[in-house]
């Protein structure tokens, strides 16, 4: 049975002042995290490029929060702009972005997003892959029968379909799938939404990155739009480094911090 290590937001937070610490009750690397606010550059760093992927009716500007205190970290960020218009589509826009890193990369994915880095995250220069609420499907897998076995999210009864594309009612958006969001920042969000194809969900993958590189998962523990229990066995599956916070789908802007940490966690120990 696959082991797996679960830890509190408020553990992973007070761990975060561990880190900068030598005395003798700093805890291990493989349970620290680092501290989002030290902008000072780290020269113990193994990684210092994270690229990250957003997930359905969302963008890139999703990670805004998280890529403000990773670049106040001294990390090189990118964000991919997915299309959403097929796996393969938004795997390519991943790879091209992969292509400008200049060494080694952890690649971080939200939602849908963990469908792509389970693909693209066999690239040579990712050295490891962090997963946010996101999706974590083994090569070939029929990710919406594994999803059936699990409660069924209340945002899957609010998807709006038009012209070959789905995007998530006003009502959906912004009770189930960004529930806990300052309203300002989630009607922005509804603006933006990324509207995803039909035949999105269909794609699958080819390749299992997750079984080849560290991995990392923060689940969300009030999440409405992908079954918490659904997280937790996906994270538990893969052996991943695991934390869990009181928090809706979009943890990567209600508790940027954690997930920051999470990320730096990652650069600090991955390569």
């Amino acid at each position: 049975m696959i082991s797996r290590r679960i830890f509190s937001g408020a553990v992973t937070a007070g761990l975060a002042a561990v880190l900068g610490s030598a005395g003798p009750a700093a805890a291990s690397p493989r349970e620290a995290v680092a501290d989002p606010s030290d902008a000072r550059p780290r020269s113990g760093r193994r990684v210092r490029n994270v690229v990250l992927v957003h997930g359905a009716y969302a963008d890139g500007s999703s990670w805004s929060e998280v890529i403000e205190r990773l670049q106040s970290a001294g990390v090189n960020v990118t964000a991919v702009q997915n299309p959403l218009t097929s796996l393969a589509d938004d795997v390519a826009a991943t790879e091209r972005a992969l292509a400008f890193q200049d060494g080694p990369t952890i690649l971080a994915a939200h939602s849908w997003g963990g469908t792509v880095i389970s693909q693209a995250g066999t690239a040579p220069n990712v050295a490891g892959l962090v997963y946010v609420a996101a999706r974590a499907p083994e090569a070939g897998e029929d990710y919406t029968a594994l999803a059936g076995r699990f409660p069924t999210p209340p945002a899957t009864a609010q998807l709006v379909e038009s012209g070959g594309f789905k995007q998530l009612s006003r009502d959906g958006f912004l009770n189930d799938f960004a529930n806990g969001v300052p309203r300002r920042r989630a009607l922005a969000m509804y603006a933006a939404q990324g509207r995803i194809s039909d035949s999105l969900f269909a794609g699958t993958t080819t390749a299992t990155a997750w079984q080849h590189k560290p991995t990392w998962y923060a689940v969300s523990k009030n999440d409405r739009t992908t079954s918490t229990a659904l997280e937790q066995f996906l994270a538990a599956r893969m052996g991943a480094t695991t934390i869990e916070l009181d928090s809706g789908h979009l943890s990567i802007v209600t508790h940027a911090d954690d997930i920051a940490r999470l990320i730096l966690d990652a650069c600090d120990q991955a390569g």
